[in-house]
């Protein structure tokens, strides 16, 4: 198997340590070049004990440098805040480096609902055409060819998995949806600020981003593609004390009140046969986030509402695995021309 050289921009957060867990078991990928202006200069088997014994251990962490990355790496993972990534992005383009990138930078097909959402300009729209978003049960052909890929935001992404085959099989409404999300702490990232503290996080429950959460534009695209028509929904979600992991409660309204449990049971399971990593539990049988902590896994449940005539669907994921550094690496097989489960095999829940 050919040697893939990789590098990961953004060493130190969350994200980027889970990476760097992967990938020091990939057989094709080697990390070459990992940045973080804040730790340059330190071994990177040093900065994270659990990697000094394995591959990647020697590297030593740097500050970025497009043409050092540009000339060291066949791809680059960008896990960088948003705003960031689209200054780093075009060079590496240019010397033909693939690039996964974990901001928010490339997902929105739109530079002006960009704007409106992050308020920021963005800098680079002539770019925003080649970017494939990066889910791969929706879009495995398009990453496969694509130099560019915009790894989805983790509540996105428990979202979009939830709701495809009830807007797929057009099962549910594409208005009023409702979707009330739950994530551990590690999803705010791992930058020092109060609002995570350990005092504050701890034996609390609260909402936050109300009512206009980043992600909820980014949603809407991608769900809006799936029904073939403009879809919005009320997005709220809440920070739980707990490190990692997301469930997401989705409230649709059905199209046809008669519909059972069973009936939305058997279209969510033929949509997701062919999907080793989407998995429909049993009827009656709700996710719980201990289930695929550190795993590529969204597990589904559903319950129909007869009372209310809805459709009530339950997704899990983990943020930092499938939500971020997973989904990435994922996205970096295909685009390699690798399985894109290569590395990933013995991924399993840690509880």
């Amino acid at each position: 198997m050919k040697t893939i050289n990789v590098g990961l921009v953004g060493i130190s957060g969350y994200a980027g340590m889970e990476l760097a867990r992967l990938l020091s078991a990939h057989p094709a990928m080697r990390l070459v070049l990992a940045c973080s202006r804040a730790e340059a200069g330190k071994r990177l088997g040093d900065f994270y004990p659990f990697l000094r014994h394995l591959p990647g251990a020697d590297v030593v962490i740097s500050a970025f440098d497009a043409k050092e990355a540009a000339a060291a790496c066949d791809l680059v993972f960008l896990a960088v805040p948003a705003g960031t990534a689209m200054q780093m992005t075009p060079p590496l383009l240019e010397a033909g480096v693939r690039v996964v990138d974990f901001s928010a930078d490339f997902r929105l097909r739109d530079a002006q609902v960009y704007e409106e959402w992050y308020g920021m300009p963005h800098a680079c729209h002539q770019v925003l055409p080649r970017a494939v978003y990066g889910l791969p049960e929706l879009y495995a052909a398009d990453i496969a060819r694509a130099q560019l890929v915009a790894n989805p935001g983790c509540y996105p992404t428990s979202v979009i998995l939830g709701l495809y085959a009830a807007l797929k099989n057009g099962l549910v409404e594409k208005d009023g949806i409702i979707v009330d999300a739950k994530s551990g702490a590690s999803g705010a990232g791992r930058k020092a600020a109060v609002p995570t503290l350990f005092c504050e996080v701890a034996d609390n429950f609260r909402a936050y981003g109300l009512p206009r959460h980043r992600h909820t534009p980014e949603m809407e695209q991608e769900l809006s593609l799936v029904a073939g028509g403009e879809v919005r929904l009320q997005f709220t979600p809440h920070l739980v004390p707990m490190n990692r992991g997301i469930l997401s409660t989705i409230y649709t309204t059905l199209k046809d009140p008669r519909l059972t449990l069973e009936e939305a049971h058997d279209a969510f399971c033929r949509t997701w046969e062919r999907s080793p990593w989407v998995r429909v539990l049993p009827a009656g049988t709700v996710p719980e986030t201990r289930f695929v902590r550190g795993s590529m896994f969204c597990d589904m449940g559903l319950a129909v509402d007869k009372r209310t005539g809805r459709l009530v669907i339950l997704s899990a994921i983990d943020n930092l695995c499938r939500g971020a550094a997973g989904q990435a690496l994922a996205n970096a097989n295909l685009m390699c021309g690798l399985p894109v489960d290569t590395g990933m095999e013995r991924l399993a829940p840690l509880a």
